[in-house]
């Protein structure tokens, strides 16, 4: 088991890609803080984790607040006995349409997920990791991040957003132990596919899919994999990536 003896933290784990990095890590030996929005999703995920043998705490919060990110490594800490590892996975977006039509409220909403919810995650870890002298965070970005397309304009900043401030911290960080990346999915199939493409349709994904040189949508697990990957050992030399998991689409 690649995560034996570790212990994280999953916001935006009731579903989607969230879902499937906590469901994995638990099968890696993890124990798990399965955090969502939606109380009764968080339970859900943390159940089934628990069901099939696993290590896992459901918190449901609002990741845009300092106190509730300061929340899921407390229970970490209180729970598991440790905090190692942080994946920054919750997200919104807006439907696929021209930037004019983008309202505020959608900007707002965004960037208070996407980024800001990024910094309070990084605040809430920090000065426990700096004290312990290690600690792993994973944010989940976006290949939107690294090639922008129409449709989606201040998405696309949110992840650019993410990828830099990983950067950023990776270099100010690794000193004291740390390490930062992100993982930049390719459009997946998860509740948010609809809203990305502009409708879930045989033709939008027909299109899509010509665009991969792989020739397919990315999948939950394919992200988790790369999660597993960044939360291991595996990785104890990687800091500051963005990991395009993506069939090729940004080559």
């Amino acid at each position: 088991m690649r995560l034996a003896g570790k212990v994280a933290a999953v916001t935006g784990a009731g579903q989607g890609i969230g879902e499937a990095i906590a469901r994995r890590f638990a099968a890696e030996g993890a124990a798990v803080v399965v955090n969502d929005v939606d109380p009764a999703r968080a339970g859900k995920v943390a159940a089934g984790i628990e069901k099939d043998g696993g290590r896992a705490f459901a918190l449901a919060g609002d990741i845009t607040k300092l106190e509730a990110n300061q929340a899921l490594v407390a229970a970490g800490q209180n729970q598991f006995g440790r905090f190692d590892c942080f994946v920054a996975n919750a997200g919104v977006t807006h439907w696929n349409k021209p930037m004019m039509d983008v309202t505020d409220d959608e900007f707002d909403r965004m960037f208070a997920v996407n980024v800001k919810g990024v910094y309070q995650a990084a605040k809430a870890c920090v000065p426990l990791w700096e004290a312990q002298g290690s600690g792993n965070f994973i944010a989940i970005a976006s290949t939107a991040g690294l090639r922008p397309r129409p449709g989606l304009v201040w998405y696309n900043a949110t992840k650019g957003a993410v990828i830099v401030a990983i950067k950023a911290m990776a270099a100010e960080f690794g000193p004291k132990g740390m390490r930062f990346n992100s993982i930049c999915p390719v459009a997946t199939e998860t509740p948010l596919l609809a809203a990305f493409m502009g409708g879930d349709n045989a033709d939008n994904r027909s299109r899509f899919n010509a665009t991969v040189p792989l020739g397919r949508l990315g999948q939950p697990a394919d992200h988790a994999a790369a999660a597993v990957f960044l939360a291991s050992d595996d990785s104890a030399f990687i800091t500051g990536v963005a990991l395009p998991v993506d069939g090729g689409r940004c080559i």
